[in-house]
């Protein structure tokens, strides 16, 4: 049985990836078993109704990344498309505009992306993956710190129309729960227990299945039984490049993410990347500055997306800045073990729906209403088409064998945070703590003006907005890795801009 070291967003979510490894599972399963805790005890920052990548790089076989994403619904209701919704403003963030209610609710991958990632990949039993989930919903778990903030500017806006989730998150007095105080879910614990027996398939087309389609249908929403018993997870070829003798595996189109991280890797790079001097810190904004405008502009209204993802990438091989000029909320995991197995888990619900459906305990995603995801407008897409996203779950090997897997929460966040970690573990030879823990920096558009955002007393000598942040802030993601080596062993940090925590289990 292997050993396996994982980093998680919550202790608890490191435990269970521990106990599963503990019971003979591998990466896979600890990493799965974090993630699907994490959905279920993070109110606010991720849901059971979430999407899902999962990126893998088994020891003797190819990297793939399962796509179970959440997707366009729409085929049952086409003549509710654009209805539904409720636009509010929070003030998380410093303050954004998103959609909530019934209408903004995908078709959610997460389950059926795990599902196929234990079949696939797996060691351990479906149902002794999702027990850490049933039994500390069930018992009762801490409301984490980055749960409580984020419930601070969303707990009125987001969660407070919607009877069973204001409930849920609100004391009898309106005030809003707090860190610390402990959350009992038991029905949604009972959907686990379903799920955890049947499959993934009570999710889609079962019990729990119905149940959520039913309350969004009978409420105006455009999810259908339809939407669900067609959706399928989607195994991938993730991206690949190398980078000072490592290979590196990424999420592909339709998400955007990775081809975002290599294309800023590749530009920066070419002309090395030697420390954190203001003259490269200028660099690193320039190539994020330069690939998110081609994201803005070209990948996000395309219409053949891997086409325009290819030429991001030839564009970045030939150092060609002027080319691409011209043109919510998130969870992460990442494991490996000691037989040099790797898995990158990002996850994601948008900002959250508002929604808990009636007698199940599971809150939906708002990921159709994500107005920075939806350059074609509110139920723009085709039903069955996958959404946009910024997620990039990654992995790496080197020649000697040693093994990365890294990835972050935190929406447009994720390109630099991954990027910034990869460039410090990679190619400056920082340990994974100091490497995750360095000041980031993050070309934005704030308040509608070009801005650079950055942390601690990192470099930054440039003209224009700027936006400095003292301390660590959550703001710029929440990165989690773990790495083996047969020279080192296992190793793995939490980012310490949130409430993670490391966990090793299994025996040698």
């Amino acid at each position: 049985m292997a050993r396996v070291i994982t980093a998680a967003g919550s202790t608890i979510g490191a435990e269970a990836a521990a106990a599963v490894a503990d019971l003979g599972g591998n990466a896979v399963d600890a990493a799965i078993a974090a993630v699907i805790v994490s959905m279920c005890t993070e109110p606010g920052i991720n849901a059971p109704g979430a999407g899902a990548f999962v990126t893998i790089w088994p020891p003797d076989g190819d990297p793939v990344t399962i796509d179970g994403y959440c997707e366009m619904p729409g085929r049952a209701d086409a003549d509710r498309l654009g209805t539904g919704r409720r636009e509010v403003f929070m003030t998380y963030g410093g303050g954004m505009h998103t959609n909530i209610g019934y209408g903004s609710v995908a078709t959610p991958g997460g389950f059926a992306g795990f599902e196929l990632a234990s079949r696939s990949f797996g060691a351990c039993p479906w149902r002794e993956i999702l027990q850490p989930a049933i039994h500390n919903t069930r018992r009762g778990f801490p409301v984490p710190t980055v749960s409580a903030n984020y419930l601070e500017h969303s707990h009125d806006a987001v969660f407070g129309w919607h009877p069973e989730s204001s409930k849920a998150i609100h004391h009898a007095d309106g005030s809003v729960i707090s860190a610390g105080e402990i959350l009992v879910l038991p029905e949604l614990a009972n959907s686990l227990e379903l799920i955890a027996e049947g499959g993934a398939e009570v999710f889609y087309t079962g019990e729990v299945g119905r149940a959520i389609t039913t309350e969004v249908h009978e409420n105006g929403g455009i999810l259908s039984q339809a939407d669900m018993a067609a959706y399928e997870a989607i195994v991938r070829r993730p991206i690949r490049l190398h980078l000072n003798g490592w290979e590196i595996a990424t999420n592909p189109p339709p998400a955007v993410g990775g081809a975002a991280i290599a294309a800023i890797l590749m530009l920066v790079t070419q002309e090395g990347f030697d420390g954190w001097t203001a003259e490269n810190v200028s660099r690193l904004v320039a190539a994020q500055n330069a690939v998110f405008n081609y994201r803005r502009t070209a990948l996000e209204p395309a219409d053949d997306l891997p086409d325009a993802v290819e030429r991001l990438l030839e564009a970045a091989r030939m150092g060609d800045l002027q080319t691409l000029l011209a043109s919510g909320s998130t969870t992460h995991v990442s494991a490996v073990d000691s037989d040099g197995l790797a898995c990158s888990i990002t996850s994601s619900a948008g900002y959250g729906s508002g929604v808990k459906v009636s007698g199940t305990g599971i809150w939906l995603n708002n990921s159709l209403g994500e107005l920075e995801l939806h350059p074609k407008g509110f139920h723009g897409l085709e039903p069955g088409s996958r959404l946009f996203s910024n997620m990039a779950p990654t992995v790496a090997r080197n020649g000697r064998g040693a093994v990365l897997a890294v990835g972050s929460a935190g929406a447009d966040r994720i390109t630099s945070a991954v990027v910034e970690t990869l460039l410090n573990h990679l190619i400056l030879d920082m340990d994974l703590a100091a490497a995750v823990g360095h000041a980031r920096v993050h070309a934005e558009t704030f308040q509608g003006e070009p801005t650079v955002a950055y942390e601690l007393d990192l470099p930054v000598e440039m003209e224009g907005n700027v936006r400095h942040f003292p301390e660590h802030s959550m703001y710029f993601g929440g990165v989690q890795a773990a790495a083996w080596s047969a020279a080192e062993g296992l190793a793995a940090t939490a980012d310490p801009r949130r409430s993670g925590e490391v966990a090793a289990g299994g025996t040698a």
